[in-house]
Order: C-alpha cells, then sequence, then structure tokens
C-alpha cells in the first residue's frame, strides 16, 4: 500500500474506559509514549460514567506529567462505548483521531502507520492490526488466533482491491471531519466502514500499525464478546438496500454479502440445513448422510464443552460452534429487547 510519512496532522488518541482501574496507567505510559511529535499529540481519556479509581488515577497521572497533553472527558451516565466517543468527539479540535480501547498497547510507531495511510481524500478511514499477545495460554485464544488470522488476510485482500467491510475496535483513525455520531448501539467496528463505503470513500487496513491485545482465555469471555457484538446482527445482515447496486459499489457489494451477510446468517443457515437434511432423509441417501454428518459435528462441540479434550481440530469445531449459539443469543436479545450498548469487560483480557 502507498504510505506518505510526511503526512503528521494534529492527532487525537481516544482511550474508551469504564472502569479500567487495572491497566489505565499502563496504558497511559503506552499512548504518551508514541513515537508521535508530542505538540502534534492530544492523548484523551473518554471514561464511560467510570466508578472504580479510573478517573482518578487519570487524574493523578495528569497532575504529574503536565509536560505531556492529555485530558479526561467524563460521561455522567454509562452509555455504552459508541455513546462516550460522540460525546467526547465534540471536544476535539485536532485533524485526526485515533480510537483504541484501554487493554490494547499500541507499537511506538502505531500513530504515525495510520497517519501515513492518509494518501487521498478519499480514504475515510484506516484499521490497524489487531496482534493477540497470549494465543499460547489456552485452547480458546489458540482458536481466536486462528480465526483472527483468517480475517486479517481476507481484509488485506479487501483494502487492496477497494474498501473493507469492518475493522476492530483495538486501533483505527478517521479525519475528524469525517466523523459521524452514530447510535449508541451500533459499534464502529462494523458501522464505520459500510458508512463510509455507501458515501464512496475508502476504508483501508494498515498492519504496520500494531495494537498488542489478549484474547480471552476462557470460553466464557470470548462467549460473551460474541453475544456483544451480535446486539445488531439482525440489521447487519443487509444494512442497506443500495449494497445491491453492484455497478455502483463493486468489490464492496461482492465483498459484504460474502465476508459478512453470509457470517452474519450462520445461525440460520446451520438450523435449516440441519433440519431440511432430517426432513429429506427419506428422499435419498445424500441427506441421511448429510444429517449424520451434521449431528456428528455438533456433538464433537458437545463432548468438547462437556471434556477437557486437546485436540486442535475439536476445538476448532467447538470454537465455530460457539460462535453460532452466540448469533442465536444475539438475535434472542434483539427480539427480545435485551440488547444494550454497554457491557462487562472479560476480565481475561486484561
Amino acid at each position: 500500500m502507498n504510505k506518505d510519512y510526511s503526512h503528521i496532522p494534529t492527532v487525537t488518541v481516544m482511550v474508551v474506559a469504564h472502569n479500567e482501574e487495572k491497566v489505565i496507567l499502563e496504558k497511559l505510559n503506552n499512548v504518551t509514549n508514541l513515537d508521535y511529535p508530542k505538540d502534534k499529540l492530544e492523548i484523551l481519556i473518554a471514561s464511560d460514567n467510570s466508578t472504580d479509581r479510573t478517573n482518578g488515577i487519570v487524574q493523578n497521572f495528569i497532575s504529574e506529567n503536565q509536560d505531556v497533553n492529555v485530558r479526561l472527558y467524563q460521561s455522567k451516565e454509562r452509555k455504552g462505548k459508541t455513546n462516550a466517543q460522540n460525546e467526547a468527539f465534540r471536544t476535539i479540535t485536532s485533524e485526526y483521531i485515533v480510537m483504541t480501547d484501554a487493554n490494547s498497547m499500541l507499537a511506538p510507531n502505531a500513530v504515525k502507520e495510520l497517519m501515513a495511510s492518509f494518501t487521498s481524500a478519499d480514504i475515510a478511514y484506516v484499521a490497524g492490526k489487531l496482534a493477540i499477545t497470549n494465543q499460547n495460554t489456552s485452547d480458546v485464544s489458540k482458536s481466536e488466533v486462528s480465526y483472527w488470522d483468517g480475517d486479517l488476510f481476507i481484509r488485506e485482500i479487501e483494502a487492496r482491491m477497494q474498501t473493507i467491510t469492518a475493522g476492530n475496535g483495538a486501533l483505527y483513525a478517521c479525519r475528524t471531519s469525517d466523523y459521524y455520531e452514530f447510535d449508541p448501539i451500533e459499534s464502529h467496528d462494523s458501522a464505520m466502514p459500510l458508512y463510509y463505503a455507501l458515501q464512496g470513500k475508502r476504508a483501508i487496513c494498515n498492519h504496520d500499525a500494531i495494537a498488542y491485545e489478549k484474547a480471552g482465555e476462557v470460553i466464557q469471555d470470548e462467549f460473551n464478546r460474541k453475544v456483544r457484538m451480535n446486539r445488531k446482527i439482525l440489521q447487519r445482515i443487509i444494512p442497506d438496500i443500495r449494497l445491491f447496486n453492484v455497478f455502483k459499489y463493486k468489490w464492496f457489494s461482492y465483498f459484504y454479502f460474502g465476508h459478512r451477510t453470509c457470517r452474519y446468517l450462520l445461525w440460520l443457515s446451520h438450523s435449516l440445513l440441519l433440519i431440511s437434511s432430517v426432513l429429506l432423509i427419506s428422499n435419498s441417501w445424500f441427506f441421511l448422510v448429510a444429517s449424520i454428518g451434521q449431528i456428528i459435528f455438533f456433538l464433537l462441540a458437545i463432548l468438547r464443552a462437556s471434556f477437557d479434550i486437546s485436540n486442535k481440530y475439536i476445538n476448532m469445531i467447538y470454537y465455530y460452534c460457539v460462535t453460532i449459539v452466540a448469533q442465536w443469543l444475539g438475535v434472542i436479545n434483539i427480539v427480545t429487547g435485551k440488547a444494550k450498548p454497554f457491557w462487562e469487560k472479560a476480565e481475561s483480557t486484561r
């Protein structure tokens, strides 16, 4: 990809935090030591109504480090990450915004790499690379790494050909003038690239801009994270009818339906496939084999959930099935009105 390292605009690095007393000091030390001109860098901690020591730690850091440009914005009511971003955004005067999570530690050149990626006016969003640091800690983190490596590969292809279909919350950037205040139930990861694509702009990735983060080490943490990610799953299946205009949106329509819509329909596709196969068993041996194969597949996942089995392939099946169940729960939460814009963080990622 093309890069312009002479592009050094003013930047606000925004960190949204809710009760992050365990990691916020490390994060502050991390972002205040980035390899970027200090006179062009602002650090903004957007506290989503934190009730632990987070605010106090930030205020103490500010008083002890007056040579760095750090400030704290406090939301008066907890409404989730996107709402905190919206509120804090209204106080920003810099040219660009870099978003990063409290538990994501940035490589020293991360901001410089992101800014170098804005080489044309049509590039509105740049996602960095999330590198998982505890991939060998548990079967859960190993499975997440396997999934994430494949996803990063697909994003590289999307970015080269046109525009990516999703980003990641660990590290991404946009122009301040291009920022859009999404509904708090939305997530920038999925909403921003789509929003810009429909405007005829590009969202790309620069995997030389790296954020380091721990994956969930226990399945409950990863399951809860996936349920949270699916809080808008029904709307994301076909989010905008304009996507059917392949002549206008070209590769993005193809990538979205192939990479996103198909993924968002896993919960329904697998259910319909199993039910139809069972109902058609009497018609052909093919449906009998298909039914048995699917039943064995799901039984292996149940077996892994019930017993401590250390097998790479069974773990992948189990992880995949957890994803499907999380989608179902996301759908149920939407239908029952239980979907919410905020969540409890995964402690094993801190």
